[in-house]
């Protein structure tokens, strides 16, 4: 059935059936009643992209993730979509990977499906280069791009972002007031956001003349999944001599890592080691002892940043970038 059947069976035009189906309010109560009945006798479906045509939006957005698989990547995107739908948006996530040219043919794939905005999760889209961030202001210009917990300076592009220099300087600073005064950094990203956290972790260390050793930044080039690995990587810096009683750690899977490192090696928590981790994920409830960890606001962040789309949507001059800061929450990993 179509839309010229639904006419012709409600005995009305082709126009009043399609302000019923939009939702317009020029039409009688009397005669809306009509076209619902048919279209509910007969199973009528309205095709999507259709109404999209005549509605200018198709009411669905983009969503664009590295690796779903990411648990900080993987709860962004729920509340996102949550978000959306609680505005009666649907969502198309493409999975990207962090390969450039993958990301600019997904980008180019959701632009096709018509989607009213993108959204890209994480900080892994943006690059230094301002050439290779082409693929993002090529889309700005057909529709409103944001990014969450990134930021680059083009226009239609808004950015929502939690400040993870301040939240790893103070978390920094707070292992340091315990007595902890050589810790080390344990990373696996070098994105946007990666980079904030590690010039937190400089800035706060080099304050106090505590940074003595480009050892005690710890790249970790594997899968962020690889726990064992993580913990081997401490294993064998302990094992080179290089002496730390605390690890600030960039996410809380790696923070995990060196909760399993302390257990080998017989060191006690946190007498001995104290960890910090970042996202407050679940995980910091999942290991013994439970884990400090930087909450970041997510929830708060996908929240706005939802809020900050409709505005745009609604014609309304919106921040280019809006700032969250993030907190400490003090378990048992730390004194």
């Amino acid at each position: 059935m179509t839309i010229y059947d639904i006419s012709e069976k409600a005995g009305v035009s082709i126009a009043t059936v399609s302000r019923v189906l939009n939702g317009s309010s020029n039409v009688s109560e009397k005669t809306r009643k009509k076209v619902l009945d048919v279209i509910d006798r007969y199973g009528y479906t309205p095709n999507a992209f259709a109404r999209g045509l005549g509605l200018n939006t198709m009411k669905t957005i983009g969503i664009m993730c590295a690796d779903s698989s990411d648990l900080f990547l993987a709860k962004a995107i729920y509340y996102i979509e949550q978000k959306l739908r609680a505005n009666e948006y649907d969502s198309i996530l493409s999975c990207t990977g962090y390969e450039h040219k993958n990301k600019a043919a997904s980008m180019n794939l959701l632009l096709n499906k018509k989607v009213d905005a993108i959204i890209m999760v994480g900080s892994n889209f943006i690059y230094e280069e301002a050439e290779r961030n082409k693929y993002i202001a090529d889309a700005a210009a057909q529709v409103p791009v944001m990014l969450l917990n990134a930021y680059v300076d083009i226009a239609n592009v808004y950015s929502i972002v939690s400040d993870d220099f301040m939240s790893m300087y103070e978390a920094t600073n707070y292992l340091l007031s315990t007595g902890v005064t050589d810790p080390i950094y344990f990373y696996a990203s070098t994105s946007y956001s990666g980079k904030k956290k590690l010039s937190g972790f400089k800035a706060a260390m080099e304050l106090g003349n505590l940074l003595d050793s480009p050892d005690r930044m710890q790249f970790f080039s594997g899968s962020h999944e690889d726990i064992p690995a993580m913990t081997a990587q401490l294993c064998l810096l302990r094992q080179k001599g290089l002496a730390f009683h605390g690890v600030v750690a960039a996410d809380d899977t790696l923070a995990i890592a060196a909760v399993k490192y302390a257990m080998e090696e017989g060191l006690r928590i946190p007498e001995d080691l104290s960890v910090i981790g970042y996202n407050n994920s679940m995980l910091t409830q999942c290991c013994i002892p439970e884990l400090t960890s930087i909450d970041n606001t997510l929830e708060i962040l996908c929240e706005h940043l939802i809020m900050t789309l409709m505005e745009v949507f609604n014609g309304k001059e919106m921040p280019k970038k809006a700032v969250f800061s993030g907190q400490l929450i003090k378990r048992s990993t730390t004194l």
